[in-house]
């Protein structure tokens, strides 16, 4: 999973920071220098929502259809031309995505994580969807401001710059001070957007009402359970109360690190369209020139990036779900400087233990360790017979993973994942591909700055402490291995009370099924079917016969003749039958 290029809605770094570049930023972002998008207003119409979405969708799934039809392609239907095709669809997927405004913005960023459910050419190009677009006026503002603080601007902030520092399609920020002197910057939201979202959201229940039942995609996909946790995660994200608490919780989790810094939230200033921050400058973490030029070490700079998205990960549980380099900067002090908290994950201790194991076991290419553990995450449906699920992972560990633990990539790692998980019964829940988001995204970060860097590398100890509870992890040859070893017999040991009191429970609901083969049952078993097929066959010869007979005297011949070629037809089949009837008689 790669990182997104452009959140929206977030202060930039460039704009927090307050770097050399505000005027381009402002130039860029001026309200008439942009494409004027359709949904860009306070007032929409649902019919017109209604025909531009389903337009998409019904253009979609005929671009489907096509791709599926070898005639359709020029050359042939090769590999390559097919690629091709689906790399020029991503490609309008993610410009008809900007066209139809935030709600299919934010949509397509969402699933950009998810390589479970869509071809690899469709998640990367949705990595790249950019949501910058034209600003809304700054008349709009002071009308948002108004409503929701009862209080005109000037009676806010001493200062409030009219110019937004930058435009996306949730809002926009602007720079201001307050009366009592601090510096702060304001995220406003853009005017109508619950409205849009009420309407797009309704009519997108529709659509994954309609791929639900779909003959084809609706087979083992959970559209309705996606589509309910895509809800949920917009209207999270255009809550800047809520914002404002995962910052305030953020901060808390890192109050002994003087290395991680978290804007401050003014929260007399703060309502629900309203965010106003403290103004911390610092340089974004992927200018790597003005990093060194500021004097600071790149190598060090990835190692505590790392540290500080495990930290969030396995100490606290409460992570931040989009770290991509325009969230991340760098104070002059070498100071970590996080933005925007729209987007949190939050993970339980024992879902982060699975994470862990299911990482380990495929560093060590143990299929079972990986079954399992995905099971227990609820990322893959247990069926009757794990055995073509297993065989496929296990294929993949053994073909693509033979670098030894401390030279895994995340991204590959993810990469191998997710291709056996794309079109099978897997099922990976939001806060999991969030993670695998975040370890690639850092992982990229960290490679920018230290082309030395190794996530795994700097993960290991922090994975070894939990899985091991806490206790060291240093040992290594024979005796990290011995310990390793002891570790799976123990763990093996201590489950399988677990295990058998499952098989007895399932014994006495009547749920445990047994599956014998036997060669003969299946013989006869063959035999019986093929005497009622031949029953079958007799009927239908004495009745085309008979019809025969009647429409000849009746003086009908040509249907007549008809009945009768029928009749010899299944004549032949009954004698071919009564041939195979005569094999298995001698074999039973």
């Amino acid at each position: 999973m790669s990182a997104l290029p452009s959140q929206a809605e977030l202060e930039s770094s460039d704009a927090l920071a307050g770097s050399d570049r505000d005027l381009s930023v402002r130039d860029r972002f001026k309200p008439n220098s942009a494409k004027a998008y359709r949904w860009s207003r306070k007032n929409y119409s649902r019919q017109r929502r209604f025909i531009d979405i389903w337009t998409f969708v019904l253009k979609l799934l005929a671009a489907q259809w096509f791709y599926k039809k070898s005639w359709s392609y020029r050359g042939g239907a090769t590999e390559e031309n097919k690629s091709l095709r689906r790399r020029a669809l991503a490609i309008w997927i993610r410009e008809t995505f900007l066209d139809l405004g935030p709600t299919f913005i934010k949509l397509g960023q969402l699933f950009s994580t998810r390589a479970d459910l869509f071809p690899a050419e469709y998640v990367e190009e949705l990595t790249k969807l950019q949501d910058r677009v034209p600003a809304f006026s700054y008349e709009q503002v002071e009308a948002i401001i108004q409503e929701d603080f009862d209080k005109a601007i000037p009676g806010l902030y001493r200062s409030f710059d009219p110019i937004p520092l930058a435009a996306a399609s949730l809002g926009q920020v602007h720079r201001a001070q307050l009366h009592s002197g601090e510096e702060v910057v304001v995220k406003v939201q853009r005017p109508g957007l619950k409205k849009l979202f009420e309407i797009d959201l309704r009519i997108l229940k529709g659509i994954a009402r309609y791929f639900q039942n779909h003959p084809n995609w609706g087979r083992g996909r959970d559209w309705l359970g996606i589509y309910d946790e895509c809800c949920r995660i917009l209207w999270e994200e255009i809550d800047y109360l809520n914002e404002g608490r995962n910052a305030d919780t953020f901060r808390r989790n890192f109050r002994g690190e003087d290395w991680v810094k978290v804007p401050r939230i003014y929260w007399r200033y703060t309502s629900p369209r309203a965010l106003t921050l403290e103004y911390v400058p610092g340089i974004k973490i992927s200018h790597y020139e003005a990093l060194e030029a500021a004097g600071l070490d790149r190598k060090l700079l990835a190692q505590l990036g790392a540290k500080a998205y495990l930290y969030q990960l396995l100490n606290d549980g409460f992570f931040h779900a989009d770290p991509h380099p325009g969230n991340i900067a760098v104070s002059p002090e070498g100071s970590l400087i996080f933005y925007d908290f729209g987007m949190m994950g939050r993970v339980q201790p024992v879902t982060r233990q699975k994470l862990l194991q299911t990482f380990f076991g495929i560093a060590q290419k143990d299929a079972d360790q990986v079954v399992a553990s995905l099971i227990e995450l609820g990322a893959l449906a247990p069926a009757e017979d794990m055995g073509p699920v297993r065989r496929s992972i296990q294929y993949m560990l053994d073909h693509f993973m033979d670098q030894p633990f401390e030279h895994q990539s995340v991204s590959s790692i993810s990469d191998d994942l997710y291709e056996i998980a794309y079109d099978q019964p897997f099922r990976f829940p939001a806060t999991f591909t969030f993670v695998m988001r975040a370890f690639s995204t850092l992982e990229g970060v960290g490679k920018g700055l230290d082309p030395d860097f190794n996530f795994m590398e700097v993960a290991r100890p922090f994975a070894m402490q939990i899985m091991t509870n806490g206790h060291s992890s240093e040992s290594s040859g024979l005796f990290s291995e011995l310990g390793r070893q002891a570790a799976q017999v123990s763990s093996t040991a201590l489950g399988l009370p677990r295990r058998i009191e499952d098989t007895i429970e399932k014994l006495e609901r009547g749920d445990l099924r047994i599956r014998v083969r036997s060669t003969e049952t299946d013989r006869a078993l063959r035999r019986l079917s093929s005497v009622n097929m031949g029953t079958n066959y007799t009927l239908l010869i004495g009745a085309f016969t008979l019809s025969a007979t009647i429409l000849l005297v009746n003086q009908y011949v040509w249907l007549a003749a008809l009945s009768a070629i029928a009749a010899s037809v299944v004549a032949v089949a009954l004698v071919r039958l009564l041939m195979k009837l005569d094999r298995l008689e001698r074999m039973l």
